[in-house]
């Protein structure tokens, strides 16, 4: 399927950046820069409040080499929250390549006849992340193409190329309203080019007069989920306290609290429930617009084996997926690509034949399986746990791999204000000396920080580092001793 001229600038924008930061620098030689590294960290670590009663894994490598230079704790297995997509990301890579894409399926059982289509129309999902109402719309063009004005029959969601469990087993309720933990399908649907899956963006807008309710704007525009406004407008000199939240096991969204008159809207990405539902509602908005009327009901099944195919439409390739997924850590992806894999692989697309996947992958790649614990593929469960060493053992691998550049340009770079390669470090680290000189993938749960990938030094090295921060009270705390940790590395 045709996706973005944007998106395809900025990836090539993103590589021809990254390409003339990367020939700057040659590889990690054996050097004398990194002595008194041990002194200085453990000065550091040593010197921080924050770290009283928290843990602190920590592991640095000669990229060239694969010598490790500084551990800390760097065998102790520890939660890595994202730094986990580390894996997902390398595994992905390894086992369908980059230029690996996600297909979507127009398929019937009937017969047109005088524009009339005497039978289903199915839309056959195959884990596809990116599809936007946009790409709905070109599906309802195309059926509109083929002369097709009317459906005699039912509009058939199939989303049996995975398995119809929707949540990783650790997933907490108090996540499931949120973006960051919606339902994975392999049908479903995006509100925009973040290609958080699954969800509807809630934007509330002060109303014209105070006491008053709101305005609110979905994105996509949808029936598929209910909103219920208890909002008020106030004056413009208060202070905006908005919640957005989704009831359990409904699609009600409830907007709660008080906006000023004069001020921005509040935005809220959420989760919807049932998400194959949703991306079906919204084909069907697309073919009523391409005035394509369907007599029957809205219902899911699998599609008949000797169904008709009609069209068929590919997403962007993994290499540009691994963008929105890597620099925005996007969970959805990270769980999408688990049972993509096990789905392609083991022919099972589950979280436990994908996980099973991961792990010959990265056993391939010199990380010791025997010794971690991986429950998903996005490192939102507490119960991931990995050493840093065996993250730092991972990246010097990759370096190897064909596939390492689509792998070292998807990683956030520090303080690059540009969203699409700064990614979640583009706020970070800005003034510094290792502005610019981290590729890093950050994480952050409850209670855990982390940060690892690789700097570049003043000397001309490059290491590779990973920080895993835990049962730490401050989670922000936390980021502020990763980039001290960083600067430290950069002045090398």
């Amino acid at each position: 399927m045709r996706k973005t001229f944007i998106l395809s600038i900025s990836i090539m924008f993103i590589i021809s950046i990254c390409s003339i930061i990367n020939s700057e620098r040659s590889p990690a030689r054996a050097t004398d820069a990194s002595i008194g590294l041990e002194q200085q960290l453990n000065q550091l670590i040593n010197s921080e409040p924050d770290f009283k009663g928290a843990l602190a894994g920590i592991s640095v490598r000669n990229a060239a080499t694969g010598e490790i230079l500084y551990s800390r704790m760097g065998d102790v297995r520890l939660k890595p929250a994202s730094n986990l997509k580390l894996f997902t990301a390398a595994a992905a890579l390894s086992v369908l390549g980059p230029n690996y894409t996600f297909s979507t399926e127009i398929l019937t059982d009937g017969q047109v006849k005088k524009n009339i289509l005497n039978g289903n129309l199915y839309l056959r999902g195959k884990g596809d992340p990116t599809l936007l109402k946009s790409n709905f719309d070109e599906i309802a063009r195309d059926i509109k193409a083929l002369g097709i004005k009317k459906i005699q029959g039912d509009l058939i969601g199939d989303d049996t190329w995975y398995d119809d469990v929707r949540y990783s087993r650790d997933m907490n309720w108090s996540d499931e309203t949120y973006y960051y933990g919606a339902q994975i399908s392999a049908l479903t649907a995006s509100p925009d080019e973040d290609y958080d899956a699954g969800t509807v963006i809630v934007e509330v807008k002060p109303g014209n007069d105070i006491g008053k309710k709101p305005s609110i704007i979905l994105q996509p525009k949808t029936d598929y989920v209910e909103i219920i406004n208890h909002a008020i407008t106030g004056e413009s000199d208060e202070e905006k306290n908005i919640t957005i939240e989704r009831t359990h096991g409904t699609n009600t969204i409830i907007v709660k609290g008080m906006i000023p008159k004069d001020t921005k809207s509040a935005r809220e990405w959420v989760a919807v429930w049932e998400p194959t539902y949703y991306a079906i509602d919204l084909f069907k908005q697309s073919l009523e617009e391409y005035g394509i009327h369907v007599d029957g009901r809205i219902r899911t099944d699998s599609a008949p084996i000797n169904a008709q195919m009609l069209k068929s439409y590919q997403s962007q390739p993994l290499s540009e997926l691994l963008l929105p997924f890597m620099k925005l850590s996007n969970n959805g992806h990270g769980e999408t690509l688990i049972k993509e894999m096990g789905r392609v692989i083991k022919g099972e697309g589950s979280w436990e034949k994908g996980l099973e996947v991961v792990e010959s992958e990265i056993a391939k790649l010199g990380v010791h399986t025997e010794t971690i614990e991986i429950r998903d593929g996005s490192g939102i469960s507490h119960i991931n746990l990995i050493p840093p060493h065996e993250i730092t053992s991972l990246l010097f691998a990759v370096q190897k791999e064909r596939w390492f550049n689509q792998f070292f340009y998807s990683l956030p770079v520090s303080g690059a204000p540009e969203r699409m390669i700064g990614g979640t470090l583009r706020d970070r680290m800005l003034n510094s000396p290792a502005q610019w000189q981290v590729r890093a993938k950050t994480g952050s749960i409850a209670s855990v920080s982390s940060l690892s990938g690789y700097v570049d030094t003043n000397s001309g090295e490059r290491l590779i580092f990973s920080i895993v921060l835990n049962n730490l009270l401050n989670d922000a705390k936390g980021k502020l001793i990763e980039d001290k940790i960083a600067n430290i590395l950069a002045e090398l």
